[in-house]
């Protein structure tokens, strides 16, 4: 997808537009293995980190930890501590901006363009997302914003995003799927 930059403010999506989703689920999946080792005492988390590796590449997250649970007979629990680490999980390694981001953004800065995140889905998770990335700098220019938040607040995200940069809304591009630089 080429991108133009005749827009006022571009606003990027997180997950798979900024950083490859997958290496935070990847990694929040390695930390739920070693957690279901050490709570169940038995030497499984190479198993189940492979189970749930295979299982997410095949056929995504939905059903993978019940899949797991019904495979090695786990405690129930384990549902709520996995949905509970994956909003709050502090991964081993930091989630690495897609270099075409990098320099879009990059771009769009020298070019004085407002940029910011708009990301929707669980506003805790995608923030604790966001505190594991490597900005490379970056995040000192961007604003961010979650669209679940400004909904429960009964505000129109483009509408209030695009008075808080004092543009008009149709000066403002959401970008929802990851830039490629031609």
């Amino acid at each position: 997808m080429e991108m133009n930059n005749d827009k006022k403010v571009y606003l990027f999506e997180l997950d798979d537009v900024l950083y490859p989703k997958k290496d935070y689920v990847l990694q929040v999946y390695y930390l739920l293995s070693n957690f279901i080792e050490y709570t169940e005492g038995k030497p499984i988390s190479k198993e189940v980190l492979q189970d749930l590796k295979e299982y997410y590449l095949e056929q995504g997250e939905k059903g993978n930890i019940d899949h797991i649970i019904a495979k090695y007979k786990l405690s129930k629990k384990i549902k709520e501590n996995y949905e509970r680490l994956f909003v709050n999980a502090q991964l081993p390694l930091k989630l690495e901006l897609f270099p075409s981001a990098v320099l879009y953004i990059g771009d769009l800065l020298s070019k004085n363009k407002g940029v910011g995140v708009l990301t929707k889905g669980n506003p805790v998770g995608q923030l604790n997302k966001i505190r594991q990335v490597n900005w490379k700098g970056l995040d000192a220019y961007l604003k961010v914003y979650f669209a679940d938040e400004l909904r429960f607040r009964k505000l129109k995200p483009y509408l209030y995003i695009a008075e808080e940069f004092g543009v008009l809304p149709g000066e403002v591009e959401h970008i929802t799927s990851k830039p490629i630089l031609k």
